[in-house]
């Protein structure tokens, strides 16, 4: 089974899964820095 929303999913998901990646990514660093500068 094919999913509806990824009809190629070879390359399909591999770009779904770096900018999944990177925004989570983006959204650690914030926390930590958010952390660090909260005194």
């Amino acid at each position: 089974m094919q999913p509806v929303l990824d009809p190629n999913p070879k390359d399909g998901q591999k770009k779904m899964l770096l900018v999944f990646g990177s925004f989570l990514a983006i959204l650690v660093i914030i926390a930590i820095v958010a952390t660090i500068a909260s005194p």
